[in-house]
């Protein structure tokens, strides 16, 4: 990651201040974990798997942790979006490697089946009405 994108991440993934009674033990720098997070997307590594000390990051389970207390912060769109204006400046941005699926696509109980009946078994719920 280049020095001037983390310039314009860097005070978004900040981290909170530390408890002055029991800090506990120092957190990786955000920018380690945003890396390790970066190399699993890219590489499609499971999060166990990661080789963090050949790489020089945190364990992959320590990146997994920063990027889930990212998103409950309400962090990770804004670091996504910076990103992907970022990409898109460069030109690197390549919208046919997007992939939906239904681990992000919300599906609701109880939706109306579709009517297409498949040889393959019961229809699939579909999120249209």
């Amino acid at each position: 990651m280049s020095d001037r994108l983390w310039e314009r991440l860097g005070p978004l993934l900040a981290d909170p201040p530390r408890r002055f009674r029991y800090p506990g033990r120092c957190r990786y720098p955000a920018r380690a974990c945003l890396e390790g997070i970066l190399y699993v997307l890219y590489t499609d590594t499971p999060w166990l798997e990661v080789p963090y000390r050949e790489l020089g990051l945190p364990s992959g389970e320590t990146c997994r942790r920063r990027l889930e207390e990212w998103s409950k912060r309400g962090l990770l769109a804004s670091a996504v979006r910076i990103l992907q204006e970022e990409l898109a400046a460069a030109e690197k941005l390549d919208w046919s490697r997007v992939i939906v699926d239904a681990s992000l696509v919300e599906a609701k109980k109880g939706a109306r089946r579709s009517r297409a009946r498949s040889w393959a078994g019961p229809a699939a719920a579909t999120t249209s009405p």
